[in-house]
């Protein structure tokens, strides 16, 4: 069984290059990619679940007529 990779804010932030500010916004905003806590403060990522969202705001984005 292989795991699903995980993300912190900050690997987003050099994978993706979106400020940390903006993965905060979008999490506050419940608009971003699912996440979850690990301890207090840590917030992750699963890697395909960003993936997935990613490709949901890009057929959202075609679908609009122009």
């Amino acid at each position: 069984m292989q795991l699903d990779p995980l993300m912190s804010t900050s690997d987003l932030e050099r994978e993706l290059h979106i400020p940390v500010a903006t993965w905060r916004w979008w999490r506050h905003q419940g608009t971003g990619p699912r996440s979850f806590k690990v301890g207090a403060r840590k917030v992750m990522y699963r890697r395909s679940d960003v993936l997935a969202w990613l490709e949901q705001r890009y057929n959202a984005d075609t679908e609009q007529p122009a």
